[in-house]
């Protein structure tokens, strides 16, 4: 029997399955940040700070920074990576720091890049010149890596930015 007329759960959308699903603690902020779309903003002071001589210190705030707007310029196409060893230590690749890394920036002479050769993941500097591909380190203690058709090799990405801490 029905009261108004209305049945209930009526002007809902059905019910979808569900899951549980188990989340770390130390990660739920950065879920619920991830489902809600929201971005963390931080502030930039109006001031620039010296790398010389001390300068007037100036509080006022000028604007607030999103890290993904300066970091990532194609959020769907771009993920990051922590690079290990030290073959690219004189591009300020060091091991330990965060790669971000761009599925959709051509992959150039020139450019850094995270590619897999017969397999085996390595960041390095492309060299493309007439005919002529290697992967070079920045680092005078490691060989160069020659590609030739003999190699299986994709190139995941070009490295856009570095995430270091002091």
């Amino acid at each position: 029997m029905s009261h108004g007329g209305k049945r209930a759960g009526a002007g809902r959308p059905p019910k979808e399955p569900t899951k549980v699903m188990r989340i770390p603690e130390s990660k739920v902020s950065m879920v619920k940040n991830i489902i809600t779309g929201s971005k963390v903003k931080t502030p930039l002071y109006g001031c620039s700070v010296r790398a010389g001589l001390p300068t007037h210190a100036d509080d006022h705030i000028q604007e607030y920074v999103d890290f993904n707007d300066y970091l990532i310029r194609h959020p769907g196409d771009t993920f990051i990576v922590r690079a290990s060893g030290d073959s690219m230590i004189n591009a300020a690749i060091h091991s330990g720091e965060l790669l971000v890394v761009d599925k959709t920036i051509s992959a150039t002479h020139g450019k850094i890049v995270i590619a897999a050769v017969d397999g085996e993941l390595t960041v390095k500097r492309l060299f493309n010149r007439e005919g002529i591909v290697k992967l070079l380190p920045e680092n005078d203690a490691y060989p160069e890596i020659v590609i030739s058709s003999d190699n299986e090799v994709m190139i995941w990405g070009v490295v856009i930015n570095i995430i270091k801490q002091l």
